[in-house]
């Protein structure tokens, strides 16, 4: 199963990025080889619409599950839609993430856990 968890960097040693539409790099996983890709976030400064391009960007992809620490309503509602599993309040490195995940000790986000425009006041980061 291919998931997507937002990254600070581009390995799976990197700390999870706790901005969804404005993460550094998404890390496209496939559970069962262990093969990942890391893809740099191009919508990372845009002045608006970030977390919708971002989950069109997951949903292309063939994602069926999205680890991040948090998700604003626009984005959670089009990953939703895509039928993508949210999981939010991720922290540590990539793999450690991965790790919960495989262990199903994560549980599925029902709502969105940040404000709508909440990560453009950390675009520097």
């Amino acid at each position: 199963m291919k998931i997507c968890i937002t990254s600070e960097g581009n390995n799976l040693d990197s700390n999870v990025d706790p901005r969804f539409g404005r993460c550094r790099y998404f890390i496209f996983l496939d559970t069962d080889t262990g093969n990942y890709e890391a893809v740099e976030n191009t919508g990372i400064n845009q002045s608006g619409g970030a977390g919708i391009q971002a989950a069109q960007l997951i949903i292309s992809q063939g994602v069926k599950a999205v680890l991040t620490g948090n998700v604003g309503p626009n984005a959670f509602q089009a990953l939703n839609a895509g039928k993508i599993g949210i999981y939010t309040g991720i922290s540590g490195s990539v793999k450690e993430a991965l790790a919960l995940y495989k262990t199903g000790k994560l549980k599925a986000t029902l709502n969105a856990t940040a404000s709508s425009k909440s990560g453009m006041t950390n675009l520097n980061k």
